[in-house]
């Protein structure tokens, strides 16, 4: 009976591999037919095609992202939606980009992307205890990680996996082939971080989203919210630099890769208070960056789910 059973679970995980893998086979050969285009067409049809369509199919994600942007920079109605019609372009620019990823080594389509003041991440990984990397989902931040890889900077990413396992696999291995080494979050992401840094490698974090009840709370974009503490943990621990790095475009809509100064974790004895107050300027930092390239950043994000209150009352059990 028990060796049937085993039997039987182990053909049923078979089958649910092979069930899913034919979404693989068809978003890598839809990656393929992609990068036969020209650069100038993927910025046609992600911009004049895919996000339009975008706008049209996500209408509570776009009604939530309206409200985000009156609420955010204050503004009228009008004007949010003007910002998340460029938002849903912007993004459609870049899910068409993400599977135009195998092109990127090209040359014709590195020129359509700039770093600014790249001596500020060789500035910081001359510190040699690795470099932490402050960024968002802003612009094509698939590529904020792989052009710097390209450029022979050692990148590391602790991913998150997505609801749908074959897009996590399709995405991992388009890191892989730019040569960014890749943690899949669900392990111990302290073992992982300490690895990467302790290899003098650049570790990047998605940081603007939704912080939990271990967060910490503070007004973000009219509202409070919690702010993820993972960077400042991971500076505090490893003495390691923290850079802002987002990705943003230009009036060409060409990628821009824009560093930030260096930070550091400022130690005066007290670890709890330490860490809220670097994780708060690191909060305020990214409000400024989306203030500033309010089409760039993923306004319909559930990014004030935790409840403050509720942070408060956990830490103060």
């Amino acid at each position: 009976m028990a060796e049937n059973y085993e039997i039987n679970l182990k053909k049923r995980g078979r089958d649910t591999i092979l069930s899913k893998n034919w979404q693989y086979m068809i978003i890598r050969g839809v990656s393929k037919i992609v990068c036969l285009f020209s650069y100038p067409m993927i910025l046609f049809v992600g911009r004049g095609v895919l996000g339009p369509m975008m706008k049209t199919i996500l209408k509570k994600q776009r009604k939530r992202g309206v409200f985000h942007v009156m609420r955010g920079i204050n503004c009228n109605e009008e004007k949010a939606k003007l910002i998340i019609n460029e938002m849903f372009k912007n993004l459609g620019q870049s899910l068409m980009e993400i599977l135009y990823t195998p092109n990127l080594k090209k040359n014709n389509v590195l020129n359509q992307v700039s770093i600014d003041h790249p001596e500020r991440i060789e500035t910081a990984l001359m510190e040699h205890k690795g470099v932490i990397i402050l960024t968002g989902h802003f612009g094509n931040w698939e590529w904020l990680g792989a052009v710097p890889s390209l450029y022979g900077f050692p990148v590391t990413v602790i991913v998150k996996k997505q609801p749908n396992d074959q897009v996590t696999r399709f995405l991992n291995e388009n890191r892989e082939m730019m040569g960014i080494e890749v943690f899949v979050r669900g392990g111990n992401e302290m073992i992982c971080a300490a690895r990467a840094l302790k290899r003098k490698k650049i570790l990047g974090f998605l940081a603007d989203q939704d912080g939990g009840f271990y967060g910490v709370p503070q007004m973000f974009l009219g509202k409070m919210a919690s702010t993820p503490i993972g960077p400042a943990t991971f500076a505090k621990k490893f003495n390691s630099p923290i850079l802002p790095i987002f990705a943003s475009h230009d009036e060409k809509h060409h990628n821009q890769i824009m560093v930030g100064q260096i930070m550091h974790y400022e130690n005066t004895g007290n670890p709890e208070e330490d860490v809220a107050r670097l994780t708060r300027k690191m909060g305020c930092l990214t409000e400024s960056f989306v203030k500033e390239h309010p089409t760039e950043w993923l306004w319909f994000q559930h990014r004030w789910s935790t409840k403050p209150e509720d942070i408060i009352a956990l830490h103060n059990k």
